[in-house]
């Protein structure tokens, strides 16, 4: 098991900073492993400005991945408020 924190700069359509805490866990078999992690972005989404909280969640199966990212409901701030996605 291990713990993480995550410090991301993202461009493009978002431009902005991430902070947060990842936990991973591994297994004895090759290739499956699993994590969880909550991140707070904080920058510019197409032209308006504010945060939102991300939770992660994912797993490989044998090499086989899946993963699921969503907006935490009633996240968002300034001008993010009522965003949601996945």
């Amino acid at each position: 098991m291990a713990r993480m924190s995550i410090d991301k700069q993202i461009h493009g359509d978002l431009e902005a900073t991430s902070k947060g805490q990842m936990l991973t866990a591994g297994t004895d078999v090759k290739g499956s492993a699993g994590y969880v992690a909550i991140e707070r972005i904080t920058g510019t989404l197409q032209g308006r400005t504010g945060s939102f909280v991300l939770q992660h969640s994912g797993t490989l199966t044998r090499g086989a991945p899946q993963q699921s990212i969503t907006v935490v409901p009633d996240s968002g701030a300034g001008q993010l408020v009522g965003l949601t996605g996945k």
